[in-house]
C-alpha cells in the first residue's frame, strides 16, 4: 500500500456493518456506508470524497448512502444488478430490519475489470455474485474489500432474495485464483482476515 494511503474502519448500523474509507492525497472513497451517512460526512470533513461504493445492495451496506451523498456531493457507484435493490434499502429486508434510507439511483454501474482510483491507490473491480446478483470485490494495495462474500471462517448467506449458493461457490473458486494469499480481506462484518488463513481453514474455500 502506498505510504500515504490509509484505510479507516467505521462500524455502523444495527447489525454492525464495516464501513471502510480509503484516504490518499486528500481524497477519499467510502465503501459500504450502511448507516450514519451524515455522521460519516462529518468525520470526513476536509477530504474530497470522490465516490461512495457499495459491494452489494443490501440495506445494511447502503442505508447511509443518501445522507452521505447529500452532505458531500459524492457520486454513488454499484454494480447494475444490485442498483434497484439498493433503492429500497429503507424498507425492511430479509432480517426484518429497516435501514436509514433508500439509496439513490446509481451514478455509475461498476463492472468487472473497472479500476477505482483514489489519490495514489487503485483497486480492481471483480464481479462476485452469489450473496446477491451484483456483488463485487475491490482488490488492490494489498487488501480486498470483500463485502459479504467471504467472512473469517464463513461466507455470506444465500437464502435472501437474489442469493444463490451454486453461484457463490463459483465466485469463491474464481477468487481463489485471483486474490494473492498474502492479501488482507476486509469483510462487510466482523474481523478482518487474510486469504492465506481462509484458504487453510475456511471450509467454503477448500
Amino acid at each position: 500500500m502506498a505510504s500515504d494511503t490509509q484505510i479507516r474502519t467505521y462500524i455502523v448500523g444495527p447489525i454492525q456493518t464495516n464501513c471502510y474509507v480509503v484516504v490518499s492525497k486528500g481524497h477519499a472513497i467510502v465503501i459500504d456506508p450502511g448507516a450514519s451517512g451524515a455522521a460519516l460526512a462529518k468525520e470526513l470533513e476536509g477530504l474530497q470524497v470522490d465516490a461512495i461504493i457499495a459491494t452489494h445492495g443490501h440495506g445494511d451496506h447502503v442505508g447511509g448512502v443518501r445522507a452521505l451523498a447529500d452532505a458531500t456531493g459524492a457520486p454513488f457507484w454499484i454494480a447494475e444488478p444490485d442498483a434497484e435493490r439498493a433503492t429500497h434499502s429503507g424498507s425492511p429486508g430479509g432480517l426484518g430490519i429497516a435501514y436509514d434510507d433508500d439509496a439513490p439511483m446509481a451514478d455509475r454501474f461498476l463492472e468487472e475489470g473497472d479500476v477505482v482510483t483514489v489519490g495514489d491507490a487503485s483497486f480492481e473491480v471483480i464481479g462476485a455474485p452469489g450473496h446477491t446478483e451484483g456483488g463485487i470485490v475491490l482488490l488492490g494495495e494489498g487488501v480486498a474489500f470483500v463485502g459479504d462474500t467471504i467472512f473469517k471462517g464463513a461466507v455470506g448467506r444465500t437464502d435472501f432474495k437474489g442469493g444463490d449458493a451454486a453461484v457463490l461457490a463459483r465466485t469463491l473458486r474464481k477468487l481463489k485464483g485471483i486474490i494473492p494469499p498474502e492479501t488482507v480481506l476486509l469483510p462487510g462484518h466482523d474481523a478482518q482476515t487474510t486469504m492465506a488463513a481462509e484458504l487453510r481453514s475456511n471450509p467454503y474455500l477448500q
